[in-house]
C-alpha cells in the first residue's frame, strides 16, 4: 500500500473510530451520571405533555417496585445477559400463531436491559436500524453497567403517565407520596400500567389495571421467595 493511499484512508478511519467511540463513552458516562434528558421527554414536551423528571438512587426507591417490574416486566431479569432468547423465541411462535389466524396482535420479548437501552440511548419507534442499535446498547450496558444500574436506570427513565418519567415523579403524581414509600399494591399498579402509561391510571384504574396489578403482586411474592431480584443487591 502505497503512502499516500494510506494518507487517503486515515481521515475514514478516524471517523470510523470516533463514531465506534461514541457510544462507549456514553455508557460509561451513565455509569456514573444520571441522563439530562432522554429523546422521549423531549419529543413528548415538545408535543406540549410537560416534563416531570426526578432522579432518585434505588437506595431511595422502594424495593417493591423493583420486584413488580421484575415480575410483570421481565422475570429471568438476574438470568440472562440482556436477552432473554427463551422469551424470544415464544413471542416468535405466538407471533406467528397470530399471523395465521389473521390477527395484527404482536407479542414482544423485550427485556428491562432492551428497553433502559432504548429509554436512555434511542428514539421510540420500530425501525431496523433503531433496534439494531438496541442491541448494541443493550450488550453494553450489560458490561459496563450491571444490573444494579440498569434497574435504577430503568426505574429513573421509565414514562409512567404523559410527560411524567421515573419512579419519584410516578408516586407522587399517582399516589402523593415518595418512590421509597409504595406499598406493594401501589408498586403492582405502576408497573401494570407501564406497558401502556398514556392509556391507564394507576390510581382509581380500570378493571384490566385492577386485575393485571392483582397477579403481579401475587407474582411478587415468587420473585421474593425465589430470589429472583438477588442481582440488583438490595
Amino acid at each position: 500500500m502505497t503512502r499516500a493511499k494510506t494518507r487517503k484512508r486515515r481521515p475514514l478511519l478516524t471517523l470510523l473510530l470516533i463514531l465506534a467511540l461514541i457510544p462507549i463513552g456514553g455508557v460509561v458516562l451513565h455509569r456514573f451520571v444520571p441522563p439530562l434528558f432522554t429523546i422521549l421527554m423531549v419529543q413528548q414536551a415538545a408535543a406540549g405533555q410537560g416534563l416531570d423528571y426526578r432522579w432518585r438512587s434505588l437506595d431511595h426507591i422502594s424495593p417493591r417496585l423493583v420486584e413488580a417490574v421484575i415480575a410483570a416486566e421481565d422475570a429471568r431479569f438476574c438470568q440472562h445477559h440482556g436477552f432473554d432468547v427463551e422469551a424470544i423465541q415464544k413471542a416468535m411462535a405466538a407471533n406467528e400463531r397470530a399471523e395465521q389466524r389473521g390477527s395484527d396482535k404482536r407479542r414482544g420479548a423485550s427485556t428491562i436491559s432492551q428497553q433502559t437501552a432504548k429509554n436512555v440511548f434511542l428514539w421510540p419507534s420500530r425501525d431496523w436500524v433503531r433496534k439494531g442499535l438496541e442491541v448494541g446498547y443493550t450488550g453494553l450496558i450489560e458490561v459496563v453497567w450491571g444490573k444494579r444500574r440498569i434497574m435504577e436506570m430503568y426505574l429513573n427513565v421509565a414514562e409512567w403517565a404523559p410527560g411524567v418519567y421515573g419512579a419519584e415523579a410516578a408516586s407522587r403524581h399517582w399516589f402523593n407520596k415518595s418512590a421509597d414509600n409504595l406499598t406493594a399494591r401501589e408498586a403492582a399498579r405502576l408497573a401494570a400500567i407501564l406497558p401502556s402509561p398514556r392509556r391507564y391510571r394507576a390510581a382509581d384504574p380500570g378493571p384490566y389495571v385492577r386485575r393485571r396489578a392483582s397477579r403481579i403482586q401475587a407474582a411478587m411474592g415468587t420473585v421474593r421467595e425465589q430470589g429472583l431480584d438477588a442481582c440488583v443487591d438490595r
